[in-house]
């Protein structure tokens, strides 16, 4: 499934904005802070989640304008949209075929994979932005973990809640937050599970003459069964009332990465074997989505081309135009996509407004 068309009304610098695309390459040249990051950051919106910036939704609404914003697309005859309201700023509405739908039902009509400068540091900074990554491959292949991973973190805050309470009387509600954490707990480890394996299968007969193969580990993997997570948690309830929070569970699961051929953690790599292996990860998981669910995911590749060498940056067209589907980039020049299959659509984009060249 590709986006046929994209529309966006108030989205950040854009008052309107009406794109017809196509299967295939769609290249957006521009100057720095003309806008180019923007209309990716909106076909992430149609993810669920919080789009590739991870911005507050007040945040993403046309300085001066009205407080609202929407982001629409036309998939073949399904049309899916998400925004707000100027009167609820910060709570996204969602519209799939005109119907209300909750926002995690966006991952069963379209699966979107992302690169940016600002993921470099996913290796040096803290596990939470492993987990959030790991998540997002995860739900581009099963939509429900969007939903289990929200039911997790709403049974978590609640038992935060109670365990930061001094007097916690009915044990009966700390009892039912568990199993609902246990529950929710378990399948969202074992989606994980099942992605980093999946993802060590075909990384371990990747081609990696272009760029560096990864070895993928997922920590604390072992607590994955509802029965182990249950009895955890209440085994930890002492400390966990120490803390005034949940020590252990699948919240805190890290996401470990290897460079194959050195045995040294991504951490330790060059920032351009990092990118390196970010890389491969991507276009393994891309290539699994296709495999599994018989359609190529929407790729979203911002500033990429620039910190290739044209080699690599020819070898990466190459390969991705050799696999098929949509995939969208971003750069300051057009002479960093010369390469680019010659079907490409071509956009200049300067302040708020987008041409075809």
């Amino acid at each position: 499934m590709t986006v046929s068309q994209l529309s966006l009304h108030n989205f950040r610098n854009y008052q309107e904005l009406r794109l017809e695309t196509a299967p295939g390459f769609l290249v957006f040249s521009g100057e720095n802070g003309a806008g180019k990051t923007n209309i990716l950051e909106a076909v992430s919106l149609l993810a669920p989640g919080r789009g590739l910036r991870r911005a507050a939704l007040r945040d993403m609404a046309r300085q001066n304008g009205a407080g609202d914003f929407a982001v629409a697309a036309q998939l073949g005859d399904v049309q899916i949209g998400t925004g707000t309201d100027a009167s609820t700023p910060e709570r996204r509405k969602t519209r799939i075929n005109e119907a209300t739908t909750p926002t995690n039902d966006l991952a069963e009509w379209l699966s979107i994979l992302w690169l940016t400068p600002a993921m470099d540091r996913l290796f040096m900074e803290g596990a939470a932005g492993r987990r959030n990554f790991l998540d997002r491959l995860v739900m581009a292949l099963e939509p429900a973990h969007a939903r289990n991973c929200a039911r997790y973190e709403a049974a978590r805050r609640e038992r935060n809640r109670l365990l930061a309470d001094g007097h916690l009387a009915d044990m009966s509600w700390l009892d039912g937050l568990d199993g609902q954490l246990a529950q929710f707990g378990s399948l969202v480890a074992e989606a994980r599970h099942r992605m980093v394996l999946a993802l060590a299968l075909l990384l371990a007969e990747a081609d990696s003459s272009i760029f560096a193969t990864p070895t993928l580990d997922l920590a604390d993997d072992q607590l994955r069964s509802e029965d182990l997570i249950h009895d955890m948690l209440r085994r930890n309830r002492t400390a966990d009332r120490a803390a005034g929070r949940t020590l252990r569970g699948p919240h805190r699961a890290d996401l470990d990465v290897f460079h194959s051929a050195k045995q040294q953690p991504a951490d330790k790599c060059s920032t351009g074997e990092q990118k390196a292996l970010l890389f491969s990860i991507i276009l393994a998981h891309a290539d699994l989505i296709a495999e599994q669910r018989e359609q190529r995911p929407v790729l979203l590749l911002d500033e990429v081309a620039a910190h290739l060498d044209p080699q690599r940056r020819a070898a990466l067209f190459d390969k991705l135009a050799e696999r098929g589907g949509q995939v969208w980039l971003t750069g300051t020049e057009p002479a960093l996509f010369k390469d680019i299959p010659d079907n490409a659509l071509h956009f200049e984009v300067s302040d708020g407004t987008v041409k075809l060249r």
